[in-house]
């Protein structure tokens, strides 16, 4: 119960859902996370001032690609993709404040003024890049980010070593950040704030990745030509902003950037937790960090990284055609049924299995005959003939929480996540 910051404003954020293809379990699953640690700040402190921030990244070759695939013009694809992602949220009951969208207006000139400021502040200039490029991750690839494999038909050919994405080789005029700058400071960051990023295993890893070799400067632009279903860069309607930093300052947008001396701005942000999985993890806990530190704010308080969801100990993919839909799930276990298990089963450092044999099982014995049992006898109408709902007693909910033997359950919990499963 601890683990959380106890403060008078809450700013918790999902990353944005790339709007490629419609949502699954997965991506219900981040915003789950970030709606029961926003629900647990309420019902501790009423009074608390929750901005929770969710939305669609809707810019991109990746997006251009989609729409040409579905044979629709790509705003309408957007449009249709973004809207499963709002349905979501509504049919699982996930209590946003902030639906953001990388395609408003308002956003796109929070882009443009952020870029202003990087350039203005001397971490962005301009250069011919040359160096492998990964279409499918959007993402320029290092040499030792990059393994060879051989295909079906015997032809040798480099991917990327953590996606398994293929590669090409790219050379094109971009505009580069300066990250090699801020090796320094990130590692200072992770090494003087244990617990900056939970759990434990994702802040190592995290380490790993800055501390092991030198970080090199990113293309954060990319020709319009190529890509233009973006934001344009300020002043060179020849470049479009790279699809990670545009999507990354939605964060600020909600929180009503640029005008960072506002009230607005300041009692919005930072984020108290920042909720991912560990696929982004590069992007957030090192581009992120990085361009904040450029523009002069505060770094999240909190990024906490999530594993992620297979199915029938299988991963999940479009290929083996086992992506799970949360709508389709729904539709047979109910919502709070389907919402209960990912909550229940999924633990932050592994990742979990989603099977629907487990799921039947868990919901019969924990949600209706346990749970739902207990609720049916402490509500009948014997105990609470007005049928009315209470509400939380404060003062015996804090008499509660400072019991010795509370204290001792929450210290055992707090500890559990370095127990070893034997």
């Amino acid at each position: 119960m601890n683990a959380l910051p106890k403060c008078a404003k809450f700013y918790i954020t999902t990353p944005i859902y790339y709007v490629n293809a419609d949502p699954h379990i997965g991506h219900l699953y981040t915003s789950l996370i970030a709606d029961a640690a926003q629900r647990w700040q309420q019902l501790i402190r009423p009074n608390v001032k929750i901005t929770f921030a969710t939305g669609t990244d809707e810019h991109g070759s990746k997006i251009q690609q989609a729409a040409l695939k579905n044979n629709m013009a790509v705003d309408k694809y957007c449009d249709q993709i973004s809207s499963s992602y709002k349905a979501m949220s509504a049919n699982f009951n996930v209590g946003y404040t902030s639906f953001i969208r990388t395609t408003d207006e308002a956003h796109m000139k929070t882009v443009q003024e952020f870029w202003k400021t990087l350039s203005k502040n001397g971490y962005i200039y301009s250069s011919k890049y040359s160096g492998w490029y990964c279409v499918s991750d959007e993402t320029f690839l290092s040499e030792s980010q990059l393994k060879e494999t051989v295909n079906s038909n015997g032809e040798r050919t480099l991917v990327s070593l953590e996606s398994g994405h293929p590669v090409e080789w790219t050379e094109e005029q971009n505009y580069m950040f300066t990250l090699s700058k801020f090796q320094k400071e990130l590692m200072k960051w992770l090494s003087k704030n244990d617990g900056v990023v939970k759990p434990k295993k994702y802040q190592k890893i995290l380490w790993d990745m800055i501390s092991n070799e030198e970080l090199a400067d990113v293309s954060i632009s990319r020709p319009s030509s190529r890509v233009h279903w973006g934001v344009k860069v300020p002043g060179d309607d020849t470049q479009t902003v790279y699809v990670w930093l545009d999507a990354l300052v939605n964060y600020l947008t909600v929180a009503g950037y640029p005008d960072i001396e506002s009230e607005t701005f300041n009692n919005i942000w930072p984020p108290e937790v920042q909720v991912i999985g560990k696929d982004i993890i590069k992007f957030h806990g090192i581009y992120w960090p990085s361009f904040l530190l450029a523009a002069n704010l505060e770094l999240p308080k909190t990024l906490f990284c999530h594993s992620h969801w297979t199915v029938d100990d299988e991963k999940m993919s479009k290929s083996k055609n086992n992506v799970v839909s949360p709508f389709n799930r729904s539709l047979l276990y109910t919502c709070d049924g389907l919402r209960y298990f990912l909550l229940r089963e999924g633990v932050a450092h592994s990742d979990g299995n989603y099977s629907d044999t487990k799921l039947t099982r868990i919901l019969n014995s924990e949600l209706a005959d346990t749970l739902g049992n207990l609720l049916s006898r402490c509500c009948s109408s014997a105990l609470n003939p007005n049928q009315v709902f209470p509400e939380i007693d404060s003062e015996a909910f804090e008499r509660v929480a400072s019991m010795d033997v509370t204290k001792k359950i929450m210290d055992a919990v707090m500890k559990l996540p370095g127990k070893s499963p034997n």
